[in-house]
């Protein structure tokens, strides 16, 4: 097969098909979303599944601060969070020990935005970095005040994937995936709603 060189980005040598996917999605919006989040130094994590855990190691490669929020009691994913050597992980309840310069939400939880918001410190930023997400309730303005930003993320560039995909190799990721047969996606979905992996599932025909 060939493809248009216009529309296709190179991955190199290293790692397989099933570690190289996640690379393409969860890397690549990860990435963005690191982006329009800023050069601050102490990060905030909401969600640490498959974008979470590849950002978490890019920002740690960057010499920054990560703080990993999870669901609450979840000491699954604050293990793993933990194995890869974050600077704090806790709950999505709890507050971080000091406030954040931005925060990233990749959990699809609406309710997490005005928790974010309450992280970050005066002109921090907050990104909301999933495809879709339930309703944000309201908040009072006085979190957003302070020239605090809430920004989304809907598409990346073409230079997005070049810079990221052309740095893979320095950073030393080590993607986390569970691997599912084409004909089992649903069970797949069903377990990333509930949790029940670690880092990315990757479906193999």
């Amino acid at each position: 097969m060939i493809a248009d060189a216009r529309f296709a980005f190179p991955l190199g040598e290293t790692g397989t098909d099933v570690s190289l996917a996640p690379l393409l999605c969860a890397g690549l919006i990860g990435w963005r979303s690191l982006i329009i989040a800023g050069e601050g130094k102490r990060l905030g994590l909401y969600g640490f599944g498959a974008a979470g855990h590849i950002v978490a190691q890019v920002a740690k490669w960057q010499g920054r601060d990560v703080y990993a929020f999870t669901r609450p009691g979840d000491r699954q994913k604050q293990a793993f969070a933990r194995g890869l050597g974050v600077t704090w992980v806790g709950g999505s309840d709890e507050a971080p020990p000091e406030p954040l310069d931005a925060a990233i939400v990749y959990a699809t939880v609406g309710d997490l935005v005005p928790t974010a918001l309450k992280a970050v410190r005066k002109g921090g930023r907050v990104v909301c970095a999933g495809i879709h997400m339930s309703d944000i309730p309201s908040f009072p303005y006085g979190i957003l005040w302070e020239e605090r930003a809430l920004l989304s993320v809907a598409n990346l560039t073409r230079q997005d994937g070049i810079d990221f995909l052309g740095q893979v190799s320095k950073m030393g990721i080590q993607v986390k995936t569970t691997t599912y047969p084409l004909q089992r996606a649903n069970e797949a979905l069903a377990d990333l709603r509930a949790g029940r992996f670690d880092g990315a599932a990757v479906l193999a025909p």
